[in-house]
């Protein structure tokens, strides 16, 4: 089975993240430049949160609030469920799927490693698929 130490081992590990005093207004700049959909916020170098595009469209937009008056700490979601590195791509479709969410950090102990997104997951299932069905072809024809 295919952990999540193997996927990141095929992607960026560039991390994206502001503190949690960062303006909300400030956070979306930051993923329109990076054409990401969510940031991490870290404080004193440890994991606080997640803020994500629904983050801001259900707890900004629905409920009126100024983007730049509001921080990213007050509307984040707090201590996001994390994933370990051994952990299999399957463990992770699973959260994503039973919790409805997108973005998954990866911590081993305290330290971060990165973050795998539901299409990081899909494109790598994807590619496992191809790479089956390839041996397999080649063992039918041999």
């Amino acid at each position: 089975m295919k952990t999540v130490k193997q996927l990141l081992s095929t992607k960026s590990v560039q991390l994206f993240s502001v503190a949690g005093d960062t303006s909300v207004l400030d956070a979306l700049k930051v993923m329109m430049e990076k054409n990401i959909s969510a940031l991490l916020i870290i404080d004193d170098e440890q994991l606080k949160g997640i803020f994500t595009e629904r983050d801001y469209a259900r707890k900004i937009v629905l409920h009126g609030k100024s983007s730049a008056d509001t921080t990213v700490d007050e509307v984040m979601t707090s201590s996001p469920i994390t994933v370990l590195p051994t952990d299999t791509i399957d463990h992770c479709m699973g959260i994503m799927t039973d919790k409805h969410i997108r973005h998954l950090p990866v911590l081993e102990g305290s330290l971060l490693l990165g973050m795998v997104s539901i299409g990081d997951v899909v494109k790598f299932i994807i590619e496992d698929q191809k790479e089956t069905i390839s041996q397999l072809q080649s063992y039918i024809s041999s």
